[in-house]
């Protein structure tokens, strides 16, 4: 790479994925009249075998059960991409400078049949000439990959390592040519605990000269005895007699029991595992990278004093970029009092892209992207912040970078990233000039879904702008049915996202198809705050939660309404999940005589009552226009304030039945919010369902669960919006 670096964004943002067109396929559709009791949903999976003898409404529910749960199983059977990278690269034929290059996918599935998220790769051979893909050769069938928490090719592609879980041990594997080379059992060597697998701190690495493996784990805890020491190799912890129960942290939501990473070594030729000394004591390491020639390795450490907060979907936390050589010296080489992610190594060595924010303040922002320079040691932007983008513009970085995100001749970085209601993928390049990128489909799904489908875009009244932020507009994607009967018009749900700094893009999403096959239309709102529309949308809705964003939602439906007359106003029904729960609670509270039915997964009810109980409580204060310290204590303004900002304050308007899903291990918000609204619409008679998952998260993300929540969720609206 030329020692200037790169310099110019070029706007090669290539089209959305667009997985709803070209419709092959088309499930059977009830009209939404056929509706059921309200009760809750049998268990049977199929038709019972004495159905004839059952009541002509039992019978009708049963098999309306059955067809959303067919609907559902059809539309959450699409595989998701995970990953792609080249594992190889090879010169097959110097006179037509002909090159062999393999491409590895890795793909995440669900099969409802065992309620488990399957993942498979898939390897694509692509004959190129003069840089020109010219033959893709066939893939050949999926491979199924069992029971593997992380996995990496080489550098030079001959070997492949894998650490996978099985009967309560962990092992590290390496693959050849020839089938299993080599396999450690790391729960039995004893250095430390479980790996880490998350996106916050794993990693798996290979030193440049492929003997040694770089990975994350949890720090070895030592049960009091009489003879046990510590390690001097910082990896175990001693525990006295009387700490055996100290309160020990964790970094929150999907993060549970991870609390003290260290950085482990597996030396292939000794076969053992060493811990690397030196990590500063106050940060807590993860996605870590070999240094240059494998002197050392580079790695976030995530600031972790006073106290550890909520890590997952959080890109505002104190961190840093650190060195750290085989003597145990730790040397900083970002900037201090931000927050850094995603460190990628240029393939000559020479050069350190990742990403940098601010601390506190939104959850989820607009990313700086840096350029660190090995040679001569110093950083610059090489993307900054986007305060604002102009329509179809460029419109910032809000995600990770791909785990190889640089070209082989370091001299450009792909990355994808929200923009308006789409997804694109963009590149970085030290070439001045603008250039053509060629795309090529390598295969797909035999199948392709089809809808009507609509992106928009929506400007906000006068009585509605945010004056601090003026000009600001926001987004929301419509899906209809192909062929909605014509002798009715077409019920709407409104789906919200969470966040609040999240995105809707148009790509596939399995809930959102599924209700439109099942004959409702899906609007799904982008309102300000979302990310994809600038830093300024984010920032405009701090101190504005329960407000601007409300609108912003009951606009759009407004708006839908309005240009889509085949969609019908009184039968509108609206569904989210976290602050898109908090937002279906503020719409049925403030527009009782609108929306019909609701359906809410984990929803903040009431933000002050969560202010002890969440475990990003600085969030609590920012949203509401606060700000906050680790030393902050509430009082009974700010208190006040959450309050006013809250869903509870209108529970007494509401009168559209609501179905609350909460899950029981909820770290982000406490299932209890869910019981404060259940409770004060009993109290009212007002109808409420409650089901409530008591080994889920925030997410509620197991398969079963998605279905479950689903097939409830499609019942609820059936019967309540006729």
């Amino acid at each position: 790479m030329s020692q200037r670096p790169p310099s110019q964004i070029l706007q090669r943002l290539m089209s959305p994925y667009r997985l709803w067109k070209n419709l092959q396929v088309h499930l059977r559709r009830k009209h939404p009249d056929e509706v059921s009791n309200q009760e809750k949903p049998a268990s049977a999976q199929g038709k019972n075998p004495k159905q004839q003898r059952l009541p002509l409404r039992q019978q009708q529910k049963i098999t309306m059960e059955s067809e959303i749960r067919d609907v559902f199983r059809h539309c959450i059977r699409f595989p998701v991409p995970i990953s792609a990278s080249v594992i190889a690269d090879e010169l097959v034929d110097s006179v037509s400078e002909t090159r062999c290059i393999t491409v590895l996918t890795r793909w995440s599935q669900c099969d409802l049949e065992r309620g488990v998220k399957l993942r498979f790769s898939q390897r694509w051979t692509l004959l190129c000439k003069h840089n020109t893909i010219e033959h893709v050769l066939p893939s050949g069938t999926s491979s199924h990959i069992e029971k593997e928490l992380l996995s990496c090719h080489s550098p030079s592609g001959t070997v492949h390592a894998v650490i996978r879980e099985e009967a309560g041990h962990q092992y590290l594997e390496v693959w050849g040519q020839n089938g299993l080379e080599k396999t450690l059992d790391l729960t039995a060597l004893n250095k430390h605990g479980k790996v880490y697998e998350d996106a916050q701190f794993s990693c798996l690495a290979w030193s440049p000269c492929e003997k040694k493996l770089l990975y994350v784990a949890e720090k070895k805890r030592v049960e009091p005895s009489a003879h046990s020491s510590a390690n001097e190799d910082g990896g175990l912890v001693l525990l006295e007699e009387q700490d055996k129960n100290i309160y020990v942290e964790d970094w929150g939501e999907g993060l549970m029991g991870k609390s003290c990473p260290v950085l482990c070594v597996a030396d292939l030729n000794k076969e053992a595992v060493i811990i690397y000394a030196g990590v500063p004591p106050h940060v807590s390491p993860g996605q870590a990278l070999w240094a240059p020639n494998g002197r050392g390795v580079v790695f976030v450490g995530q600031w972790n004093e006073p106290f550890r907060l909520g890590l997952k979907f959080c890109s505002n936390r104190r961190s840093a970029l650190y060195y750290l050589d085989m003597k145990g010296n730790c040397e900083c080489l970002s900037a201090e009092g931000v927050s850094v992610s995603s460190p990628r190594m240029s393939p000559d060595s020479c050069w350190i892209v990742y990403l940098q924010g601010q601390v506190f303040g939104p959850h989820h922002q607009c990313l700086r992207m840096m350029l660190y320079d090995m040679k001569n040691r110093s950083t610059s932007v090489l993307v900054d912040v986007v305060r604002r983008a102009e329509k179809g513009q460029f419109a910032g970085i809000y995600e990770s970078l791909p785990s190889q995100c640089w070209s082989a001749d370091n001299e450009r970085i792909f990355f994808s990233s929200a923009c308006e209601n789409n997804k694109k993928v963009g590149f970085l390049s030290s070439v001045d000039q603008a250039e053509d990128m060629q795309l090529c489909n390598v295969g797909g799904a035999d199948v392709y879904e089809g809808f009507d489908w609509q992106p928009m875009l929506i400007t906000p009244p006068s009585q509605e702008e945010n004056h601090h932020f003026s000009g600001l507009n926001f987004g929301a994607i419509l899906l209809k049915p192909y062929n909605p009967p014509e002798r009715r018009k077409t019920p709407l749900v409104v789906n919200i996202h969470g966040g609040p700094h999240a995105h809707f893009a148009a790509d596939w999403n399995a809930t959102a198809a599924a209700l439109t096959k099942l004959g409702f239309a899906v609007l799904m709102v982008n309102y300000r705050g979302s990310t994809g529309f600038g830093q300024d949308g984010i920032e405009s809705l701090l101190g504005n939660i329960g407000n601007q964003d409300v609108k912003d939602v009951h606009r759009a439906v407004l708006w839908t309404l309005q240009n889509e007359t085949t969609l019908d106003p009184d039968r509108v029904a609206v569904m989210g999940g976290s602050h898109g729960g908090f937002l279906a609670c503020h719409l049925v509270g403030q527009y009782p005589d609108f929306y019909r039915a609701c359906a809410a997964r984990n929803p903040v009810i009431n933000a002050a009552t969560l202010l002890g109980t969440s475990d990003i409580v600085d969030w609590r204060y920012f949203s509401v226009g606060l700000q906050y310290d680790f030393d902050r204590l509430p009082t009974s303004q700010s208190l006040i304030s959450m309050l006013e900002k809250s869903p509870i304050i209108h529970a007494a308007q509401i009168r559209a039945p609501v179905l609350l899903m909460l899950g029981g291990r909820d770290r982000r918000v406490s299932p209890h919010q869910g019981l404060e609204l259940y409770r004060a619409l009993k109290s009212r008679s007002t109808p409420v369902r409650l089901l409530w998952y008591s080994d889920e998260g925030h997410s509620l993300s197991k398969v079963n669960t998605q279905s479950d929540c689903f097939l409830n969720i499609v019942l609820w609206f059936k019967e309540h919006l006729n």
